[in-house]
């Protein structure tokens, strides 16, 4: 035996961190087909799930964990339940405003102390943070959490699916008018000159009547002829006869009614109907800027339980 050698020195016996690998000293590679497993398992965002991985080095099982007891896994589980409930809040402060749309699932949710409190405080972070969208808003601060966060924990606690689905800001430096309906209708109106109890009393006016269109300059033309035709097929053969001039008169006059009834500016006022809008808003010194209207819900296909026949298919098995 040759003293010496690497091989006759004697080594201690191996200890359990030399045998096991330390996920934190030697952290896995965070692959996609890992992210892609963690994913599935969880129902988590993308983007969720590789923070986790990275965090817990690579560990898929801590990640799980994690992802669990953040309300991030049980969260997106939700996610495809329809949120056609909720409430419109909103936060103002001089010549800015802001709407924003959180959706629930159900009314008793949007209802609920804690959800109230939520829609109020990401208003209020939508205005401070000057978010121009949504996704901007989800990003923002709201405490030590990110909006999306805080949502993530709502969904938590409270069981439901809760979406921050829209918002609109006004910042123009013009006289501002804020409404709220219920917290169902939620309405921002801007105007040149005026002031603000003008302005709140137009947002009231378009939270009842929802015009579609602000002024007659902004009516489609292909609306226009639509109604024309759809009058004269309305029209008696006698009518029909009459010399074009007074033909097109008679269709004229009836296209100015429709144009008002469906023009902000051409319906009567609500706070004063023996005014229109446009004569309320010459007499206040003021011009029409802008005006946006949201109604929780529009445009989302809700789902209508039928708790008897389910009941009846449940006896049934």
């Amino acid at each position: 035996m040759i003293a010496g050698r690497e091989h006759d020195i004697p080594r201690p016996a191996p200890t359990g961190r030399d045998r096991i690998p330390n996920t934190k000293r030697f952290p896995m590679e965070i692959t996609a087909s890992l992210v892609k497993d963690l994913r599935e398992r969880s129902g988590a965002g993308m983007m969720e799930c590789k923070k986790a991985l990275t965090e817990h080095g690579g560990d898929i099982e801590a990640a799980m964990e994690a992802l669990r007891k953040s309300g991030l896994a049980k969260a997106d589980k939700k996610a495809g339940r329809v949120a056609a409930e909720g409430r419109i809040a909103m936060a103002a402060a001089g010549s800015k405003a802001v709407l924003v749309e959180i959706n629930s699932e159900t009314d008793f949710v949007a209802k609920d102390a804690n959800f109230v409190a939520f829609t109020d405080a990401v208003a209020k972070v939508a205005l401070e943070s000057g978010a121009a969208d949504v996704e901007a808003l989800k990003a923002a601060k709201l405490g030590d959490v990110t909006v999306e966060e805080a949502r993530a924990l709502l969904i938590a606690k409270i069981g439901e699916n809760i979406q921050v689905r829209r918002m609109v800001r006004v910042d123009g430096g013009h006289t501002v008018g804020a409404y709220i309906h219920g917290g169902k209708i939620g309405v921002l109106v801007e105007l040149k000159g005026g002031n603000e109890e003008l302005a709140r009393g137009i947002a009231m006016h378009v939270a009842a009547m929802n015009p579609p269109y602000m002024t007659a300059a902004q009516v489609p033309a292909e609306f226009l002829a639509k109604e024309k035709e759809i009058e004269l097929a309305k029209m008696s053969d006698k009518d029909k006869n009459k010399p074009a001039d007074i033909l097109e008169k008679i269709i004229s006059g009836k296209i100015a009614k429709i144009v008002n009834d469906n023009t902000l500016t051409g319906q009567a006022y609500v706070m004063d109907t023996n005014v229109t809008v446009e004569q309320a808003l010459k007499a206040g010194g003021a011009e029409m800027v802008s005006m946006t209207r949201l109604a929780v819900g529009e445009g989302i296909e809700k789902v209508v339980e039928d708790y008897a026949a389910e009941v009846a298919k449940a006896m049934q098995v």
